[in-house]
């Protein structure tokens, strides 16, 4: 299959040295891109700024913003069958971004956002995997974003557990299906996950 990866977080300026962001390190994306591409598959994996080793026949799109992300996902996706969004996208971005880094006599205490694209719900035409890192109602919250945004499952963790979200080696994932079938697992290496989402793929 032809397979697109979105990885690790973007960042939204505010000036040329502060952003938005998140703590994502990318390496739930990396396991799955190289786990789907020792697998044979033809893997396109968008990057958001981190700092890891492409892996092994794996074609790498760096990106930084949200916006930026999801031009290269609708590109890619022109020609691609399935995409398993990992990515931490931002929601928010700054209304404006300075040319210059603002003073702070130039700053009041009120940041004006606006709304980044939802790339899971943009991008048409293509076999659809979903993340839910959250904190509280967890399975609620999958099930929601499974059936808004038309994906074939979603994999949903809590990041506030031990072992188990961003920047750890380990995951504790469940995967809810868009007809409410749900498949929990233990704690396992990332690289395992990864595998476990591949076999699921599979079968789709």
């Amino acid at each position: 299959m032809r397979v697109i990866v979105t990885a690790g977080p973007t960042r939204e300026y505010l000036d040329p040295v502060r952003f938005l962001s998140n703590p994502s390190t990318g390496k739930m994306g990396f396991a799955i891109a190289a786990e789907a591409a020792r697998r044979g598959h033809e893997v396109t994996l968008v990057a958001g700024p981190v700092a890891l080793k492409t892996p092994n026949r794996v074609h790498r799109v760096d990106v930084t913003s949200a916006r930026e992300m999801l031009a290269a996902v609708k590109k890619a996706a022109q020609r691609a069958d399935i995409l398993i969004a990992t990515a931490a996208v931002a929601d928010w971005r700054p209304a404006k971004c300075a040319a210059q880094k603002l003073k702070k006599s130039q700053m009041s205490g009120t940041l004006k956002l606006v709304r980044n694209p939802d790339i899971l719900k943009t991008v048409k035409g293509v076999r659809k995997i979903g993340f839910a890192a959250e904190t509280n109602d967890v399975l609620a919250e999958a099930v929601r974003k499974c059936r808004e945004k038309g994906l074939s499952f979603i994999v949903a963790n809590d990041v506030t557990k031990k072992g188990s979200g961003f920047g750890t080696d380990t995951n504790k994932v469940t995967f809810v299906f868009a007809d409410g079938t749900l498949k929990f697992f233990p704690l396992m290496t990332k690289a395992r996950v990864a595998k476990r989402i591949l076999d699921e793929v599979s079968c789709l």
